[in-house]
């Protein structure tokens, strides 16, 4: 049995759980039971009550935004430009609207399926350019894992939702780079706040 990352894992200030992320692994348990595995390594932390790039600032209520005020450990996943997904983990107390948004991540378990989900190939036949850009974005990371708004409000820290996050491998404090967040112009002073987190 997987070592399950508890709800305490993401009850947190969301800026230490953004930067605890990298290294952990996401798990999504297919149908027939086999498990893709990703490691993370670019994390971006959403606050709402102070970040006007957060989809639920100044605690703004609409059915899209409704996860973000669930428990700790829970998945928000939603869709941009009409057609890419984001994964996105609730954290904070509940009713508190703060997440952190998986930026970009590295296979680790059945990688062919996941480059398969991706690009239509396995991975020994992918280009340089398709090595290049696997996994590293949202949208990239939520089709390698065939993740949807199906998946939304799903219960992270149970193994019955068939997606969950590991332990993996945590890395050094001085492997992690800081700096603004990616595609947020419209979000003021919020622009130039460092919540991104990177290998």
């Amino acid at each position: 049995m997987d070592d399950i990352l508890t709800r305490d894992f993401y009850a947190r200030d969301t800026l230490t759980a953004a930067r605890d992320l990298l290294g952990r692994d996401i798990v999504r348990v297919l149908a027939d039971g086999r498990r893709l595995v990703c490691r993370i390594c670019e994390t971006e932390a959403y606050i709402g009550r102070i970040d006007k790039a957060c989809h639920a600032y100044g605690y703004k209520r609409t059915p899209r935004t409704e996860t973000l005020f669930a428990p700790p450990g829970t998945a928000y996943l939603y869709l941009i430009y009409g057609m890419y997904h984001c994964l996105n983990l609730v954290t904070e107390e509940e009713g508190e609207p703060a997440a952190v948004l998986i930026r970009g991540a590295v296979p680790i378990e059945n990688g062919d399926i996941i480059a398969k989900n991706r690009f239509g190939c396995k991975m020994g036949s992918m280009s340089p350019y398709q090595r290049k850009n696997f996994l590293n974005g949202p949208g990239k990371l939520c089709r390698g894992l065939d993740l949807s708004r199906a998946q939304n409000g799903l219960d992270l820290t149970r193994p019955e939702g068939r997606l969950y996050l590991c332990p993996g491998r945590p890395p050094a404090p001085e492997e992690i780079r800081t700096g603004p967040r990616i595609g947020i112009d419209y979000a003021e002073e919020a622009v130039s706040f460092p919540w991104r987190f990177w290998l």
